[in-house]
Order: C-alpha cells, then sequence, then structure tokens
C-alpha cells in the first residue's frame, strides 16, 4: 500500500510540473520575448515562441521509481533474490497501469476508485511472495504509511 503511496504522490508531482510549466511558458514570461522586445513584444509574438519553446519535462523511469522502492522494502523485510525479483515486476506492472489510470480521460473520482483496487491487487500480488513474518511488516508498513499520510492531510 505504501509503495502505491508513494507512485502516486510522485506521478501527481510529474502531473503538476506539466501543468505548472504549461501555465508559465516553460518559465520564459512570453516565450522569450521579455528580453527582447520590452514586457513581452506584441503578444502574437510571444504566443508564436512560447508554442515553440515547450518541451514535455523529462518523466522518471519505472524502474528508477520501483529501485527506489525495493531499497526500502527489501532491508525492510529482508527479502531474497528472487522475492526481488518477482514484486519489483509486479511494481513496475502496477506503476504502467497507474500511469494509464491517471492519463485517462475519466472523472477524478472514478480515477480514485480504480486507482484504490489497483493498490489492493498489488498487495495482494507482494503478499503472494511473502512468507508469514515478511507479510506481518508489509502490512505494519502500510499502516505506518497512511498513518503519516493522514496526518498531512490533516495539517
Amino acid at each position: 500500500m505504501k509503495t502505491i503511496q508513494i507512485l502516486s504522490v510522485l506521478t501527481f508531482m510529474l502531473l503538476s510540473i506539466d501543468t505548472v510549466s504549461a501555465q508559465y511558458g516553460n518559465n520564459s514570461y512570453g516565450g522569450g520575448s521579455y528580453g527582447n522586445n520590452g514586457y513581452g513584444g506584441n503578444g502574437r509574438m510571444s504566443q508564436m515562441n512560447q508554442g515553440q519553446s515547450q518541451e514535455k519535462p523529462k518523466e522518471i523511469p519505472v524502474e528508477v521509481t520501483v529501485g527506489k522502492i525495493m531499497d526500502k522494502l527489501t532491508p525492510e523485510l529482508t527479502l531474497d533474490a528472487l522475492q526481488e525479483i518477482a514484486i519489483s515486476n509486479v511494481l513496475k506492472e502496477s506503476i504502467r497501469s497507474q500511469g494509464i489510470l491517471l492519463k485517462a480521460e475519466t472523472g477524478q473520482e472514478q480515477k480514485i476508485k480504480e486507482i484504490q483496487a489497483l493498490s489492493e491487487t498489488t498487495d495482494r500480488k507482494i503478499n503472494e511472495f511473502l512468507n508469514e513474518d515478511q507479510k506481518i511488516k508489509y502490512k505494519a508498513l502500510n499502516e505506518e504509511s497512511s498513518t503519516k499520510k493522514k496526518s498531512r492531510r490533516n495539517r
């Protein structure tokens, strides 16, 4: 569950960065005409420059995100090599699915429900690879992360 929450936050941050970048014209204040024609030029020129200079921010590769999650999970749960591989594959699949869900043209409530269902499915798949002691630790990690998330919301 914690891994899905981390992934949700990372995905949200990536999407937020793209929105902010689009609002400010990639931080060039008028598409580059600020320094050339005074304070914004004639308007049409700044719009043309802005369209040419906008680029999407680089997305963090799924493997990097999964690597960070596994760096935390492996020592906490004392995973063996086979468990690491299996769980990282589950996480990669989950993150890719989450990215597709977030880009879908559906309502916010529908996205939340689908991401929660994906999170539950991911937890179930991860638990299949854990022994009883690891399942207890994994559940505790998930509960700990959800209480931290709730306390941040209440501030």
